[in-house]
């Protein structure tokens, strides 16, 4: 006894799938947490600092298959600021095409601040 598969519908018919913007920011926040180059800001309200301290500002845009994204991030002194957001925009543009198959046409790195090393050895 042969047993055949149904024939599969047709690609159109299937659906599409849309990764949305927050999805590919949580990538981007992802990604920028693990690169150890980059650190938390300062919060600030009307420009006076608050204690704490909260992630980098990202905002991502998707349409149909191309990204663009901007991200504000804060750098440890004495890091070459230059070098880390070399491998930073490398890192984001590599992680997100490769987990959404989306293409990445831009990835615009604002160093917001410059942070002083606290207690911890820099690598």
């Amino acid at each position: 006894m042969t047993v055949t598969a149904p024939p599969r519908p047709a690609v159109r018919s299937r659906g599409t799938t849309r990764i949305s913007d927050r999805a590919v920011e949580r990538i981007v926040a992802r990604v920028l947490d693990e690169a150890g180059d980059s650190d938390a800001m300062t919060r600030t309200m009307l420009g006076v600092p608050l204690r704490g301290r909260r992630g980098s500002r990202t905002d991502v845009r998707v349409d149909a298959e191309i990204v663009t994204i901007r991200t504000a991030i804060s750098v440890t002194y004495p890091r070459p600021v230059r070098e880390v957001a070399r491998r930073l925009r490398e890192s984001v543009r590599g992680r997100v095409e490769e987990l959404t198959g989306l293409s990445v046409r831009q990835v615009d790195i604002e160093v917001a601040e410059l942070e002083r090393p606290t207690g911890r050895a820099l690598a």
